[in-house]
């Protein structure tokens, strides 16, 4: 074999195990990426191997100089692999890179709506007092009306302005970094009964029965102020939500995780009629409403905690994560076209 010959042969079997190692790399790309990556530049290798030892091969050398050649291939191997590890972290790293900052801009691009939506429903909400308020004095200033009749309309509005603007508060306190809750100890069965005791007025004006259950005593570290809002924050959801007749449940007890650690459990039953699958991720969300199958809120209650603007779920939620605990809800089976349950669990600790 001629020394032309010997180069065919040579270039030829490095191209045929260089396209069967590309083929195979596209296929274990498919399933595995990294792994494929490690692999590319033992393919490369391997495709120079196979061309240096057929022509080794054709240029009849002996059994010796064929060994050594094939040895000194070999030992470009772990060359090779470790290339191919250097690759592979790199391009993981740049993948997660790429993955992360693609999170932050839509989590960015997520708050940033929310945010928009807030303002929108919040100043929306205030309109309505704003005006009445305006409507009323000027019907004084004109002298149209009774000054008994239509300043009790005022202060009402004037409160539920101020609640509005006190939960917007709240919520931007709680999502500050920078607050920390005021822990001592309390008495959770206390906050339920107090936060019972100021919902009643409204569960009355609805004709809506309270009924709690505390399966044990449970005393933990925790902010009183903040759980306590919390928790009124759920009964006046749930009543208003309720129809006339139904019954909210309140539940405290203490269980165990699986690691063991003890975990105050708060639960607030209502008779809603339910929320949409689709919407129970969202019902926490600042200035979200459902138009699904609940039934309405009815405003005729009377004053109650809470603004009206859709933050009272939302400030739960940032109560219970201040907390490191967690705000859910779920769909649950009831008399009358079934309800909701809302369970906020907080770790206990001591001071």
């Amino acid at each position: 074999m001629n020394d032309l010959e010997g180069v065919a042969l040579s270039v030829s079997v490095a191209a045929a195990v260089g396209a069967a190692g590309v083929v195979a790399l596209f296929a274990l790309a498919r399933r595995r990426v990294a792994l494929a990556a490690t692999l590319a530049p033992l393919v490369v290798v391997g495709s120079v191997a196979a061309g240096v030892y057929a022509s080794a091969q054709a240029m009849f050398l002996s059994d010796a100089d064929s060994t050594t050649v094939l040895l000194l291939l070999l030992a470009t191997v772990p060359v090779a692999l470790a290339v191919g590890l250097v690759l592979t972290a790199r391009i993981r790293a740049v993948t997660t890179a790429a993955a992360a900052e693609k999170a932050a801009r839509e989590r960015d691009r997520e708050i940033e709506v929310r945010r928009r939506e807030l303002v929108s429903w919040v100043s929306h909400d205030l309109r309505t007092p704003l005006a009445a308020v305006r409507a009323l004095a000027e019907a004084l200033e004109d002298g149209v009306g009774q000054v008994d009749e239509h300043v009790p309309r005022i202060l009402a509005e004037n409160r539920r302005m101020t609640a509005m603007v006190d939960d917007l508060l709240t919520l931007s306190r709680l999502q500050s970094p920078a607050t920390t809750p005021h822990r001592e100890p309390v008495a959770v069965a206390d906050l339920a009964s107090d936060a019972i005791a100021a919902a009643q007025p409204l569960a009355d004006a609805g004709g809506v029965v309270l009924a709690w259950d505390v399966t044990e005593p449970v005393v933990t570290s925790l902010d009183a102020q903040q759980v306590g809002r919390a928790l009124e924050n759920l009964l006046v959801n749930a009543i208003r939500h309720t129809r006339p007749g139904g019954t909210v449940r309140v539940a405290v007890a203490s269980e165990a995780d699986p690691a063991g650690a003890r975990t105050v459990v708060i639960g607030v039953e209502d008779e809603c009629g339910g929320i949409p699958e689709a919407d129970l991720e969202r019902v926490f969300e600042a200035g979200w409403r459902s138009s699904g199958a609940r039934t309405p809120e009815r405003s005729e209650r009377g004053d109650s905690p809470g603004s009206g603007a859709g933050l009272g779920l939302s400030i739960v939620r940032g109560v219970a994560e201040a907390h490191g605990g967690t705000a859910r809800v779920t769909n649950i089976p009831a008399p009358g076209g079934g309800g909701c349950r809302f369970t906020l669990r907080l770790p206990t600790k001591t001071r």
